[in-house]
């Protein structure tokens, strides 16, 4: 069987393309990385390491690149006779190779009928169906219907730690030992293509939520009160007993509002949630707090990892004290480098505080919360 991932960085080849060519796929790795492809068409194999004791290496082979600013009809042929269809390419970027894979798909339907899936591995809520809202906009009606029945954009949950790195040979990458890939199968065509070391499963919000309130929201904890404390990576940070604590804090937090919506069981997510600090403190990962900070204003978001628990919380009558502190650190967060952290800073010179917190979090009808997050900001003065 074969698989075209679009993406072939970091998570696209030592994640994504790692699990599917132990599952017998060869992959078709579609990027404008000419450096990358170059060497994928060159040579059709690449070796991972884990950041892990003994740093096993996994090889992978059967790939090849395709350049898709330079050879889209290549692309275009793939997609007719793939078997799955992966990305890992960004959020962003789903807009962008959108038009290409409806051109794909639009060929595919005319001539096979073989259902298919399209799973985008990205980090946010809803990657695939969002993909899908970005292709139809390029569908012509007459293929909309086929495409409707064969082809399914099943949303997927994915977690995987890729350190910085920089290495001589372009496709060398170090990933950590664990990972976790979950598929909604409600959502799937092919339902004979059940890949060895993904999770199934028939409702994913649960997952991502677990996910994002854990991982996303402990690794920028972590970050954030690093930070204050004069770190520059998360490895010397998670050192730090104060830092452990704050993040140890936050995930009880967050632990509790896991509990009260979903069927997860405290003793899973007490062991999840250590396994999670055991994560941060891998010791042959290596992360630049200005990495992990970056986007300060994205990361406040409704519906991001901060005030969407908060929310919840709050409206369930739960402790949200930890990650209220965490919050106010965020908007102590200057890192030059960083633009969002630098509009971050000039908009809190230039206007009230007050309203600054309501144009980044957009809690516009709860003053309550805003007030609190007042607080927090002027208490991590």
């Amino acid at each position: 069987m074969r698989a075209v991932h679009f993406g072939a960085g970091n998570i696209g080849r030592g994640f994504i393309g790692e699990t599917l060519a132990a599952n017998g796929f060869g992959i078709d790795f579609v990027d404008v990385n000419e450096t990358i492809i170059d060497a994928l068409v060159e040579r059709g194999e690449y070796d991972i390491q884990l950041a892990a004791p003994g740093q096993k290496k996994i090889h992978v082979s059967g790939v090849t690149g395709i350049n898709n600013a330079k050879h889209p009809e290549k692309v275009v042929e793939a997609i007719k006779t793939t078997d799955m269809i992966t990305t890992a390419i960004g959020p962003k970027v789903l807009k962008i190779i959108a038009p290409l894979i409806a051109e794909g798909l639009t060929a595919r339907v005319k001539e096979n009928h073989q259902p298919l899936d399209v799973v985008a591995c990205e980090n946010m809520i809803g990657g695939s169906q969002f993909l899908k809202e970005e292709v139809y906009k390029h569908l012509d009606d007459s293929v909309k219907a086929d495409v409707d029945k064969y082809v399914g954009f099943p949303n997927a949950a994915v977690d995987r730690i890729v350190p910085i790195q920089h290495h001589d040979d372009p496709l060398f990458v170090s990933v950590e030992d664990f990972k976790e890939w979950v598929i909604d199968e409600s959502q799937m065509k092919n339902k004979d293509i059940r890949l060895k070391g993904v999770h199934y499963a028939p409702d994913l919000e649960p997952y991502i939520e677990r996910k994002l309130f854990s991982v996303n929201t402990g690794h920028a904890t972590v970050a954030y009160t690093g930070k204050t404390l004069g770190y520059s990576t998360i490895g010397e940070a998670v050192k730090d007993d104060r830092v452990v604590d704050q993040v140890t804090r936050v995930l009880a937090e967050t632990r509790s509002l896991l509990l009260a919506k979903w069927d997860f069981t405290k003793a899973e997510l007490e062991d999840y949630h250590a396994q999670v600090i055991n994560r941060f403190k891998n010791p042959y990962i290596s992360d630049d707090i200005a990495r992990v900070g970056r986007t300060p204003i994205r990361k406040l978001g409704y519906n991001e990892r901060f005030i969407r628990p908060i929310r919840e919380l709050k409206e369930r009558g739960l402790d949200y004290s930890a990650l209220l502190e965490t919050v106010g650190k965020i908007y102590h967060f200057d890192e030059p480098q960083d633009t969002e952290s630098q509009k971050l800073m000039q908009m809190l010179k230039d206007e009230p505080v007050k309203d600054v917190v309501v144009e980044t979090t957009g809690l516009k009808d709860d003053p309550d919360l805003v007030n609190e997050i007042v607080a927090s900001i002027k208490a991590a003065d």
